[in-house]
């Protein structure tokens, strides 16, 4: 798969390490004992530079409440780089393509105001959910149409569209249509923007039965920030029943770790992704454990992460110091 060129600047000093608060989703989705202000301003202490965000985290999408928020970003230091959003645009359901379409451009305007830094701003987008009866030719055409429809929208306005080798949105009923590789590369083969890009997840792969190093190898040009999750099975349990789960959210059997103590090779992924001139951001998912072992997590999969980028990226690192 041939790569795609970005717009002008792009390219930055070195990657830059972010996190999506997987194990706070529900508190954070309640807004009761932890709002996603707070772990904003607790984001540097965990040696973070960004945050991912989710829609159901805010407080609405009114421009005061998003000022408020970009307020609170600003006062910590920490960018807000990524909308960890899902488009749903398999939906079957009348009007279910028009939704998703019209939800990502709501999502792109707050990340107008959300993230002015042009370049490194995105919103992720999805094919969809495993919606019974729908086919694999109707899935890929229906997701490749939104991804345009959304990237129309958003190219005007400096923010990408990134799309994501998926597993399962946690308030989805069924699991990603494009899951495999053959689907997700036949979407992401007909879409050409430089505009657009891949949002690669190692575990992903692994979840789907696959190798995420070859899935990365088949990507790479094109992979404009990362999902750093590191996931194994419970003892006992087996990719199977992840395949048969039919619940929402995630299956029992799977779960989520400090990055580096998982199945991934992170020391290869970083080395391949070093020599494709990758420089965007790497969004931490450690999601397991909650509360203060929680936060301890995330800080140690982003001094595993931190030294990596040291290693892989050493002469752009001291430089992104210098100018970041």
């Amino acid at each position: 798969m041939s790569s795609l060129p970005g717009p002008e600047g792009f390219r930055g000093p070195r990657p830059r390490l972010a996190a999506f608060p997987k194990g706070f989703f529900y508190q954070l989705l309640a807004r009761d004992d932890l709002t996603i202000e707070d772990f904003i301003r607790r984001a540097p202490g965990l040696g973070l530079e960004g945050v991912e965000l989710y829609p159901g985290f805010l407080d609405g999408y009114s421009a005061p409440s998003l000022e408020r928020l970009r307020a609170v970003a600003d006062e910590a230091r920490v960018e807000l780089p990524m909308m960890c959003s899902s488009p749903d645009f398999t939906d079957p359901r009348a009007g279910g393509w028009e939704r998703a379409v019209q939800q990502m451009r709501g999502l792109v305007d707050v990340m107008v105001l959300l993230a002015p830094q042009a370049k490194w701003r995105s919103v992720r987008v999805l094919s969809g959910q495993s919606w019974p009866g729908v086919s694999e030719e109707e899935g890929i055409a229906r997701a490749v149409e939104g991804i345009k429809a959304v990237l129309a929208y958003s190219a005007p306005r400096g923010v990408w569209a990134v799309i994501e080798n998926h597993y399962k949105d946690g308030l989805w009923t069924y699991p990603e249509f494009a899951q495999s590789s053959r689907r997700f590369l036949a979407i992401v083969d007909q879409v050409s923007s430089p505009w657009f890009g891949v949002n690669f997840d190692p575990s992903n792969a692994i979840v789907a039965g696959e190798d995420p190093l070859s899935l990365l190898d088949q990507v790479a040009g094109r992979v404009r920030s990362m999902g750093a999750s590191d996931r194994s099975l419970r003892p006992g349990h087996s990719l199977e029943e992840v395949a048969a789960h039919t619940g929402v959210g995630y299956p029992d059997a799977l779960q989520h770790g400090v990055v580096g103590q998982g199945l991934n090779n992170y020391s290869e992924i970083f080395s391949r992704l070093s020599k494709a001139g990758f420089s965007g951001w790497i969004s931490i998912e450690d999601g397991e454990a909650g509360g203060e072992q929680g936060f301890a997590d995330i800080a140690a999969s982003a001094r595993f992460l931190a030294a990596l980028v040291e290693r892989y990226w050493p002469a752009q690192a001291d430089a992104g110091a210098a100018t970041n």
